[in-house]
């Protein structure tokens, strides 16, 4: 699981930050690429990186303003002609489906795969056998959300010693041994699998919020999460202004992370006013109250790892 952001602007593109897009690399655990939020250009960004935009299947859209929205059509008309085939799921807030029809329906686009639009609430939004979506409605000027990304235990190592001290050696038993509650082996001997076996690794928890004030009921839906990705548009002396335009502060974030026990915070949705001879100051701000705390610049890259 790795981080790639794309995009970490607000609002409008400068020259060193473009509009918001987040891209989640699940390569090793499904072969396939999510997609948060998808502003203008984002598929000029992804040209610059490893991310082949057939493996994007999924497309988190977090509320409908132009700079998390405007590069959705552009990328899934150019997907049809790089090799794309398999369906693409979005999901998001209501409207999001006439956005997406209208934009290619006036434009004449036919795309060669198949796409779904899911118009979401609040709560459980999609299950597989490996992760778990979660979504909770914001704080912002209009319909946002956040989303939190679970990932399920995964099982324990295999304990290879104790297998060879039972005169059993690396070959396909041990993958059955992995994936059965337990194994008859030529000798006669029934091995009980969880005997072999190292306890679950706990799996990772991911949450990348919206535009949004910052607000003491989002700390539940954030708690302890691996990684917590949070606006942070203005500088800590803006706090009215951040009120005012529904968005959040650098301090603020940082104050979310430390009261909801989140490992590390990740700040984004940098307004143009702040180039980059201010970031230092923008992440010293943060890291005072949440010392684990990076300020992303676009293509900046996160490997997300459990609790240690």
């Amino acid at each position: 699981m790795e981080l790639v952001f794309l995009g970490t602007g607000a609002g409008v593109p400068s020259k060193e930050r473009n509009v918001t897009s987040i891209a989640l690399t699940l390569l090793q655990e499904q072969n396939s690429v999510w997609l948060f939020d998808c502003g203008e250009a984002t598929q000029h960004q992804i040209l610059n990186t490893s991310i082949k935009p057939r493996k994007i299947n999924k497309i988190f859209i977090t509320h409908l303003h132009g700079d998390h929205v405007f590069g959705l059509p552009g990328l899934l008309s150019s997907r049809s002609f790089q090799g794309g085939e398999e369906k693409v799921t979005l999901y998001g807030p209501e409207g999001l489906k006439d956005f997406v029809t209208t934009s290619l329906k006036v434009s004449g686009t036919h795309l060669r795969y198949p796409i779904e639009i899911q118009e979401i609430a609040e709560g459980k939004i999609y299950e597989d056998d490996q992760f778990t979506v979660f979504a909770k409605q914001l704080d912002h000027g209009i319909t946002s959300y956040g989303y939190r990304i679970v990932e399920k235990d995964r099982p324990g190592e295999l304990l290879v010693d104790r297998l060879k001290a039972h005169g059993v050696h690396p070959g396909p038993i041990y993958s059955q041994i992995k994936e059965n509650p337990f194994v008859d082996i030529a000798n006669g001997q029934r091995l009980i699998s969880e005997d072999f076996v190292g306890p679950n690794k706990s799996g990772r928890v991911l949450a990348i919020l919206g535009d949004t004030r910052a607000m003491a009921t989002h700390h539940e839906f954030i708690k302890d999460a691996n990684v917590l990705v949070h606006e942070a548009t203005f500088e800590r002396e803006k706090e009215q202004m951040a009120w005012d335009y529904f968005h959040s502060t650098t301090t603020q974030a940082a104050e979310a992370a430390r009261q909801a026990n989140v490992e590390k915070l990740v700040l984004t949705h940098i307004s143009s006013r702040y180039q980059g001879e201010d970031n230092h100051r923008l992440l010293q701000e943060a890291k005072q109250i949440f010392s684990n705390t990076e300020l992303a610049t676009d293509f900046f890259k996160l490997d997300i790892t459990a609790h240690s």
